[in-house]
């Protein structure tokens, strides 16, 4: 009887070391690695429905470059801009003085930075808002 109580402590000892691991390696296996999030963000990303398509690259003081393409049947870039709301800004005298790309502010009022408008890598002779849209073409903004 004395063999047969001791099989079974030994096997009760194997069977609490095998669940202890088990648990153990389940307990590593769940656990999730943190990973640092890219410089450049959402390339693609799709805004707006309309025949005519644009491309819209957004540089952030920061460095980061967002991506974008829009869908439109707008007249001007400033109007289909606006009506995906990826730029924020008042009617002034001399057009729509952009305050907000991709909703961060920067106006030169406020800390000397101000958003800049390129047409296909050109600076601006023009606003948004007197810019027809043009399909194929890319605009974009800059922290300057």
């Amino acid at each position: 009887m004395k063999k047969q109580f001791k099989a079974h402590s030994i096997l009760s000892c194997l069977v609490l070391i095998l669940l202890s691991a088990a648990m153990a390696l389940s307990v590593i296996a769940c656990k999730k690695e943190e990973v640092e999030a890219p410089q450049v963000s959402d390339t693609g990303e799709v805004l707006g429905v309309g025949q005519t398509q644009f491309a819209v690259e957004v540089t952030h003081l920061d460095g980061t470059v967002k991506s974008f393409t829009v869908n439109t049947d707008k007249k001007t870039v400033g109007e289909a801009l606006t009506e995906v709301g990826l730029i924020e800004g008042e009617d002034s005298q001399y057009g729509l003085m952009i305050s907000a790309v991709d909703g961060k502010t920067h106006t030169y009022e406020d800390g000397g930075k101000y958003w800049a408008f390129y047409i296909n890598g050109e600076y601006a002779m023009s606003g948004v808002d007197s810019t027809d849209v043009t399909a194929g073409a890319t605009y974009s903004f800059k922290v300057e």
